[in-house]
C-alpha cells in the first residue's frame, strides 16, 4: 500500500477528493464504490466544494454504495439508500439513475446479492473503491473472519460494530442486525481503491491493516493484496505505524 500521512482530517478529504477529481476529469463516466459512515465524510465535502466552484461534475459517473442495511425501510433517513441520496447524490450532482445500493430490503437475499456483483461487472468494474475502516478493522460491512474470496452478501454485524453506529439512530437497539455488503473479495477487484480514517480511535486498526499480518481477523488487512490501495490519515490515525517515518519521506521523495 502507499501509506500518506497528511497533518489534519481536512487534509485527508482534501487529498482523497483531488484523487478521485482527477479520475472522474479523465473518465467522466466512471464508476465511483461509495462508502458511508464519518470517514469519507470530508472527501464529499471537498468535492461538493469543487462542483459548486464549477471545476467538476459527476453528471455522467457511475456508483455502487459498499453496503446497506437489512430490513430497514427505504425511507428511513438511515439506511444507506437515504444517506447516499443525501450525501452524495444530490450535492455532487449525480443522475440517481447511475447511483446503485444493494437491495437490503429484497425477499431473496441472497439474489440480490448475487445481482449485485453482476451490476458491477455489467457496469466494467469499480474504477475507484473509497473507503473507512471501523474500529475493529472491517471495510464495508465485512466483519473479522469475513473470508477474503467473499463476494456480496448477507452479514451479521458485530456488537461493536452496532454500538458504533448506534450515534446516528435513537437507540442502540433500532440499529439493524443484518446488512448486505460487497464482499472483500469484490472490494479487491476494483481497479484503485482510496481508504481514509482520521482520529485516534482509528490508529489500531489502520495499524493493525497496513503492517500487521494478512490475517481474516483484521478485514482492511486485505488491502495489502490491492495492487494499487492509498491509505491516506492524519496524524492522529498514523499514531500506530512503526514506520510512519518511511511512509512520509516516500511521500515527500515520490516521482513526479
Amino acid at each position: 500500500m502507499e501509506v500518506i500521512i497528511v497533518p489534519t482530517a481536512q487534509d485527508v478529504g482534501e487529498l482523497a477528493a483531488a484523487r478521485i477529481a482527477d479520475l472522474v476529469a479523465s473518465k467522466p463516466d466512471a464508476v465511483l464504490g461509495l462508502a458511508t459512515g464519518s470517514s469519507p465524510q470530508g472527501v464529499y465535502a471537498e468535492l461538493h466544494r469543487r462542483v459548486q466552484a464549477g471545476s467538476l461534475s459527476f453528471a455522467g459517473v457511475r456508483g455502487f454504495a459498499l453496503d446497506e442495511y437489512v430490513g430497514l425501510p427505504l425511507e428511513h433517513p438511515e439506511s444507506y439508500a437515504s444517506v447516499i441520496t443525501r450525501d452524495v447524490v444530490e450535492p455532487l450532482g449525480f443522475d440517481p439513475s447511475n447511483v446503485r445500493v444493494p437491495d437490503g430490503r429484497a425477499d431473496d437475499l441472497d439474489r440480490a446479492a448475487q445481482e449485485y456483483d453482476e451490476a458491477i461487472a455489467q457496469a466494467g468494474g469499480i474504477d475507484l473503491q473509497i473507503l473507512g475502516i471501523g474500529a475493529n478493522g472491517h471495510i464495508g460491512f465485512n466483519e473479522p473472519t469475513s473470508s477474503f474470496a467473499s463476494r456480496t452478501r448477507i452479514k451479521t454485524l458485530a456488537p461493536q460494530t452496532r454500538l458504533d453506529n448506534a450515534r446516528f439512530f435513537d437507540s442502540p437497539d433500532q440499529v439493524p442486525t443484518h446488512c448486505l455488503t460487497q464482499g472483500l473479495g469484490t472490494i479487491l477487484e476494483a481497479r484503485e481503491v482510496v481508504l481514509v480514517a482520521q482520529g485516534a480511535g482509528k490508529a489500531a486498526a489502520i495499524a493493525a491493516a497496513v503492517e500487521g499480518p494478512l490475517t481474516a481477523l483484521v478485514p482492511g488487512s486485505a488491502l495489502q493484496l490491492h495492487r494499487r490501495a492509498t491509505v491516506i490519515v492524519d496524524e492522529d490515525a498514523a499514531s500506530g505505524l512503526k514506520l510512519a517515518d518511511y511512509y512520509r519521506y516516500t511521500y515527500a521523495h515520490k516521482p513526479q
